[in-house]
């Protein structure tokens, strides 16, 4: 899945929601169930995620969502297999953001 956010320092739930198509709920989900995902909070108590919360996220999503991992399965799946499976899935979405910028290409032709 390519995702296509703003290079900030720092990003608002509902940004990363939106990005990825899913509920603030699911987020705020993940964040519980996850060890890796640890989002900034400001004085409100609203989260702030850093592109490496955006990238673990993605690597969850991938395992959840488009490789049907339960989440017990994602969470020791991330434990034993973090190095290789961090690589595979950064080769991956390298391929698919070429892919998107090829289509953006393709239609301005």
């Amino acid at each position: 899945m390519y995702i296509e956010l703003p290079e900030k320092r720092y990003y608002a739930i509902g940004e990363v929601a939106n990005a990825f198509g899913v509920n603030t709920s699911l987020i705020r989900f993940w964040e519980k169930e996850f060890d890796v995902l640890k989002p900034k909070k400001n004085a409100k108590g609203n989260r702030k995620f850093t592109p490496e919360d955006i990238k673990n996220l993605k690597l969850i999503y991938h395992l959840v969502k488009e490789r049907g991992f339960t989440l017990d399965g994602a969470k020791t799946h991330l434990k034993e297999d973090k190095k290789e499976t961090l690589n595979n899935f950064e080769i991956i979405s390298k391929l698919e953001s070429i892919k998107a910028e090829l289509i953006k290409v393709k239609q301005e032709l």
